[in-house]
């Protein structure tokens, strides 16, 4: 093909170049030409050709007579003057009348309002070859005059080209008769070789895919490889030569500089046991409760974890360290899943220790509401060992400094070593997983994909700019490949590392149909064929709504109301605001909610308005937190503290429906996460400050038992039963040890008071936080009476099936708000539940709740808080003539019906 691509000058001399030159003489530099249309920018990229017959435009240069691609595989094209210079083949291109047609809007539907051109029949043949290098789109008037010359964005033809068989190819190292494979998709590239060890290989380009590869012999295997591609670069504007990593690298050197040739069904790379390793009873996902753990947290303050250990994989396999002893509680009480922050290769973490820095400050010598500790924190924050981990270089390798040794397989190892541990103590695994960014873009060195087809896995915005929305170098699933990388790098993890559940972050900007994709993939492993029961893996995610793809503008989303009805579930904030009260972006942190003192125990704070605001606010907060009881079922109907019979989708949620789940089990139900602040900090901001450590730990339980009761699945931050703190950080992402490791002996306090939080995410809360931090301290005795309370409520929760509906039918028939109605009580909410009786009691006063069906019905205390940890809700009592129910201020108590 190459010696087909003849070149052709395009530049424009004499007479029109000088009326040209004239002609945009007047214009400012960067602004657009006489019609209208874009400026003459090669640096942007703006029109897109969305298959190989059409290229997309933004309306504008009507005056254009003709137009046409010009492709240049040396990247040599340029904008001087006003005229376009370099040496290109040109590609024939027509407008179409009417524009896109409708599957293509259907398909596009961003690009809905675009002009469309139709490649010339005659020039299709030239379209794989023109996509090896760099390609602009020109448009003139009749006259000759340049009105519009701009970079093309290409996603859409690649994946028509070539999608059909490369969605089909398997990528990365794979072994055949001992034999390794190595291919990558490099459909763009002008040459690819491998680089492996210290030869080079040539690989061979497969054109119906793109694919190119190489096989070799056994002795391969073990050793560092990279793929030396040639590519024209949008980025760099030039055409370069990148060294770079295997998107789907198995296995990685030190600092991910290299890829390894490793089979992962190798004996050597198995713990003892892993071939027959026996999982723990498989729960449903309207059953699962779910601690939500980083790794290096776990154990990096632990002293009874082995040092080796500490911050690793392997610390989950010291059985008798307190970390694992307090998740063996907690999984004896009903705790199902852990779910790991990121443990894929992370870029922001230097792996070897001795690369590792430490703050260089006795932190713990200063005062509670110092400046000091962040300070020292953040000095060393850019190459310390934390980050949460939300930085992905390669999907599918296990992060290394995690590993007792970064350098090989041991990483490999060491992960499933975890897996193993936490499955023998009765905890299946789930793994956080973050498909929708990438660390870096374009050159940078910690770029993988896009040094391989540029401008492809990421998503581009109207100029050709890669979006950012989610914080990072947004990828884009909807394309055909970046699409597949997903769906292959998750059933890796699940056959090889037997992961039971993967949770999505910020799952709202892939693609629906990406998702059920991941679904349908799983679905499809049997123990028999892969080791693993793909349909018990269970999937959640962020079903957020935002940026450049809010609102199906691209594609339809997985979010909350589009993911209701699939099996696989999003996290409700609903109720999570309606508990802690106000949201996560406050400028006043004390705002109030339902389980922080609204109205009943009000602070200082003027944000929450006068008493009867505070009243009408609380009342609908708990509206939205019986909704979240019901597992947030959009149709389940009810009265609501207005007198109203709604439901719940007609329930008011910062203007969008409350409601939005078809069944239990769509709607995950959380007060508190990695994000933003702990529930034990947001309480201290907005519980009134005299409030007592006693009562601190009864309303931090009673917070987490609106998430624990609910119907569906739960999730808690590991530590918060134990009232863990990050001293006020609501962005502890990059904050080190000292603000995150978890505190198992409750000796060491529960992480508050340490240290104002750094200055980057919340210095504006400091005038906030100082007074607190110095007056707020809880003890072992809060600590472990919380811990036990929840672990009380948690066996309530996985003992009573009553709590596990599987369908809303099930939940309409058996679930109901008896008081609910003008006449509700503030603060306290009453749920009848089958045989059950449960009233949250948020108000610092005992309560009474006439709920007149049940009268002549006997019921008492659970027989679980009737001999558990919490001495006060042994105070509750029911009266079986009037069907009154009485229960302690600060309290959840649940009451079985019981036999005469």
């Amino acid at each position: 093909m190459a010696q087909e691509f003849r070149h052709r000058t395009v530049a424009v001399t004499g007479i029109v170049l000088a009326l040209v030159a004239a002609l945009f003489a007047a214009i400012p530099a960067g602004a657009a030409s006489p019609d209208g249309d874009a400026p003459l920018d090669l640096t942007k990229s703006t029109a897109r050709w969305i298959d190989r017959a059409t290229v997309a435009v933004p309306r504008g240069g009507e005056v254009a007579a003709t137009a046409r691609l010009v492709a240049d595989p040396d990247g040599e094209l340029a904008v001087r003057d006003g005229e376009l210079v370099g040496e290109g083949r040109e590609l024939r291109i027509v407008r179409t009348p009417g524009g896109l047609s409708g599957a293509q809007r259907k398909k596009f539907p961003h690009l809905a309002a675009y002009a469309a051109y139709e490649v010339d029949a005659r020039d299709r043949r030239h379209v794989a070859e023109a996509l090896t290098g760099q390609v602009v789109l020109t448009r003139r008037a009749a006259d000759g005059t340049l009105v519009t010359a701009t970079g093309v964005q290409t996603q859409g033809v690649l994946d028509d080209l070539y999608a059909a068989r490369a969605t089909k190819a398997s990528l990365g190292p794979v072994f055949r008769k001992g034999r390794p494979t190595l291919s990558v998709w490099a459909p763009t590239a002008q040459s690819v070789a491998l680089e492996l060890g210290g030869e080079r290989v040539p690989m061979r380009r497969d054109d119906t895919s793109g694919v190119w590869s190489a096989t070799g012999p056994a002795r391969w295997t073990g050793k560092p490889y990279r793929y030396v591609v040639k590519v024209w670069s949008p980025s760099a504007r030039a055409v370069v030569t990148n060294k770079v990593t295997d998107p789907y690298s198995l296995a990685l050197t030190a600092d991910s500089t290299h890829s390894l040739v490793v089979d992962l069904d190798a004996k050597s790379l198995a713990p003892k046991g892993w071939s027959t390793l026996r999982k723990p009873r498989a729960v449903p996902l309207n059953d699962a409760q779910i601690q939500e753990l980083h790794i290096r947290d776990f154990s990096a303050s632990d002293r009874t974890a082995k040092a080796r250990h500490r911050g690793t994989y392997l610390a989950f396999t010291d059985a008798r360290s307190k970390g694992s002893r307090h998740l063996k509680k907690l999984a004896k009480a009903g705790t199902s899943y852990v779910h790991l922050l990121p443990a894929f290769d992370i870029a922001t973490i230097p792996e070897r220790r001795a690369d590792q820095n430490t703050p260089d400050c006795d932190l713990a010598s200063h005062a509670a509401d110092s400046e000091k500790q962040q300070e020292c924190v953040a000095a060393v924050a850019a190459d310390d060992a934390y980050n949460w981990g939300y930085d992905p270089f390669h999907y599918t390798v296990p992060e290394g400094s995690y590993a007792t040794d970064p350098e090989g397989t041991r990483r490999t190892v060491e992960f499933r070593e975890m897996v193993k541990a936490l499955n023998g103590e009765g905890l299946r695994v789930v793994m956080d997983v973050v498909y929708n960014h990438t660390a870096a873009s374009g050159q940078d060195p910690k770029s993988v994909l896009d040094r391989i087809v540029p401008g492809y896995y990421h998503r581009l915005l109207a100029d050709g700019t890669v979006a950012n929305s989610t914080c990072c170098a947004n990828t884009a699933p909807e394309n055909a490949m970046m699409g597949k990388l997903v769906v292959d790098s998750l059933v890796t993890w699940a056959k090889q590392y037997k992961v039971d559940g993967f949770r999505f972050d910020l799952m709202g900007h892939h693609p629906k149909a990406n998702i059920l994709a991941v679904r349908k993939a799983l679905d499809a492993l049997t123990p028999k064929k892969d080791g693993v029961d793909g349909k018990r893996i269970i999937l959640y995610g962020e079903g957020w709504n935002f940026g450049e793809v809010a609102d199906d503008a691209r594609f339809v989303q997985a979010t909350q109301k589009n993911m209701a009805g699939t099996g696989i579930a999003t996290f409700s904030d609903r109720a999570r605001d309606a508990v802690r009260g106000g949201g996560p972006f406050d400028e006043d942190p004390g705002v109030q909610g339902f389980a922080s003192g609204l109205y009943t125990d009000p602070n200082s704070s003027k944000a929450n308005g006068t008493p009867a605001q505070q009243k009408a606010r609380l009342l609908h907060y708990q509206d939205l937190i019986k909704l979240g009881l019901t597992g947030n079922l959009a149709d389940y109907t009810f009265t609501d503290t207005e007198g109203r019979t709604v439901k719940g989708s007609e329930v008011d949620y910062n203007g969008a429906p409350a409601g939005y789940a078809a069944a239990p089990g769509d709607a995950l139900a959380y007060v508190d996460a990695h994000d933003n602040e702990t529930l034990f900090d947001a309480l201290a901001f907005k519980l009134p400050a005299s409030t007592s450590a006693a009562d601190r730990s009864r309303m931090q339980v009673l917070a987490m038992a609106t998430a624990t009761l609910s119907q569906g699945p739960a999730l808690s931050q590991a530590g918060t039963d134990r009232l863990r703190s990050k001293s006020l950080d609501r962005n502890s992402y990059d904050s080190g040890d000292w603000f995150n490791a978890l505190h198992w002996d409750c000796r060491d306090g529960n992480g508050f008071g340490r240290g104002l939080p750094p200055a980057a995410d919340n210095k504006a809360k400091w005038p906030y936080a100082k007074p607190l931090l110095t007056s707020i301290r809880v003890g072992c005795a809060d600590i472990r009476t919380a811990s036990a309370a929840y672990r009380d409520l948690l066996k309530i929760r996985t003992t009573e099936p009553v709590f596990g509906q599987r369908t809303a039918d099930e939940v309409r028939r058996t679930l109901s708000f008896p008081l609910s109605g003008r006449e509700e009580t503030p603060g306290v909410i009453t749920m009848r539940l089958g045989d059950l009786v449960v009233v949250f009691n948020a108000t610092p006063d005992t309560r009474e709740q006439q709920v007149q069906d049940v009268a002549g019905s006997a019921y008492q205390l659970h027989p679980v808080q009737r001999k558990g940890a919490d001495p006060i809700v042994k105070a509750a009592t029911y009266e079986e003539s009037s069907g009154i129910f009485t229960v302690p201020g600060r309290t959840v108590a649940v009451f079985s019906r019981s036999a005469r």
